[in-house]
């Protein structure tokens, strides 16, 4: 199987999954407006200086593309035992295109996932500058890359049984240090932690949408560093993986 068609048979699988993609794009927006809607006239939430609706949008966004992006995890795990993956091996398909099917599927679900959300936020009452929504949402795109590899890593590392437990605690352990759920108090713990997690430079892309400084250097850097270091985790696992094949 060569790069085209596989990428193309990961894509049209993905997309015919209607309870994967009902699933993994309705329960960000429940949970939006279980959160959101009561505090939609909230304009300056605990102090943040951004107003509820658009700050749970992207806390929301960032839950959701994290889900989209380790599903590909999920799909790994069950190819291993399937043994699609051995079949796979012995073709003339490439490890780099191997891999880029399966980051572009993940970011296929995100970008659904982060459009569904849009919409949602502009129901609340989420009113932003084309310039804007485009900064926000690059910034996202680019804040998500280590959740790709690190998909990959789960996928050849466990099993079918175990990967879907480590995914949901994976996520809500992320999405909580992140400050997806509220704004963290700085000088905190938690805060202070979550400066080294990519989770939290995902939620501060919603500083860009009101014209601040999004990222500073260091946002840049942990993003940058976790995904170099899980890109080479997923390498790793997958030649390990294969070579036992």
């Amino acid at each position: 199987m060569s790069a085209l068609p596989y990428t193309r048979f990961e894509l049209l699988r993905t997309l015919r999954n209607r309870r994967f993609f009902i699933l993994s794009l309705g329960f960000p927006v429940v949970l939006y407006f279980l959160i959101a809607g009561p505090q939609r006239s909230n304009h300056d939430l605990l102090g943040s200086g951004i107003p509820a609706p658009l700050y749970y949008m992207v806390g929301m966004v960032a839950f959701g593309t994290m889900s989209a992006m380790l599903s590909s995890g999920a799909r790994i795990a069950t190819e291993r035992a399937a043994g699609w993956t051995r079949q796979l091996r012995i073709s003339p398909l490439s490890p780099r295109s191997y891999f880029r099917a399966k980051v572009l599927t993940a970011y296929l679900m995100a970008l659904l996932s982060m459009a569904v959300l849009y919409v949602c936020g502009a129901s609340l009452g989420v009113h932003l500058p084309a310039e804007e929504w485009l900064k926000m949402t690059a910034l996202i795109v680019i804040g998500l890359a280590p959740f790709a590899a690190l998909g990959i890593v789960l996928g050849h590392l466990l099993t079918p049984d175990s990967i879907g437990p480590a995914m949901g605690g994976g996520v809500a352990l992320l999405a909580f240090v992140g400050g997806t759920w509220f704004p963290l108090t700085s000088h905190s713990v938690l805060y202070s932690v979550a400066q080294f997690v990519p989770s939290y430079w995902l939620v501060q892309a919603s500083h860009v949408a009101l014209g601040g400084k999004a990222w500073d250097a260091k946002g840049w850097l942990v993003v940058i560093g976790w995904t170099v270091v899980l890109a080479a985790l997923a390498r790793r696992a997958y030649r390990r993986d294969t070579a036992r094949l």
